[in-house]
């Protein structure tokens, strides 16, 4: 194996790693706010939303290590995060079906360990939507001459 290959499998073992304690972390705490809820929506049933499509991304990018589902696992981590941020520092309140889900306070250990796993998942997921991305587009396909087509040879 190649270094290149190797970055690679680094990267997606990475973001399989911070996208599982993403789940985790979200359907451990899911129970504790499950009276937090609009008429619809509790904020339970949006923790348990983002740890499953957490375990969706993380095994599709297991199963099919491409640029789209790079780009999806990085979508995932990174609006964890980013949700954990906002709702730790602004109070946004409730809005149509989503509950105010502001919440100061960090648990140190569960919090930090969510935000940190989101937040390396999301870094690593995009470098490989990058990795991919100049592999397709990168001298790799320019050492090669282009083909002809059948046509453009009889003539």
């Amino acid at each position: 194996m190649n270094s290149r290959s190797m970055t690679r499998i680094g990267l997606i073992l990475i973001v399989v790693a911070g996208l599982a304690i993403d789940a985790y972390v979200h359907f451990h705490l899911a129970s504790a706010f499950k009276n937090n809820k609009t008429s619809t929506l509790s904020e339970a049933d949006l923790f348990r939303a983002e740890a499953t499509v957490a375990i969706i991304a993380a095994v599709a990018l297991l199963i099919r290590p491409r640029r789209y589902t790079a780009a999806f696992a990085f979508l995932v981590a990174a609006a964890g995060f980013a949700a954990v941020l906002v709702y730790r520092y602004v109070d946004i309140g409730s809005f149509g079906p989503i509950p105010g889900m502001y919440d100061p306070y960090w648990v140190p250990t569960e919090k930090m360990v969510s935000v940190v796993g989101e937040g390396v998942a999301a870094l690593a997921a995009l470098a490989l939507v990058v990795m991919f991305s100049s592999r397709t587009s990168g001298a790799a396909g320019l050492s090669q001459p282009p083909r002809r087509s059948i046509a453009l040879r009889r003539s």
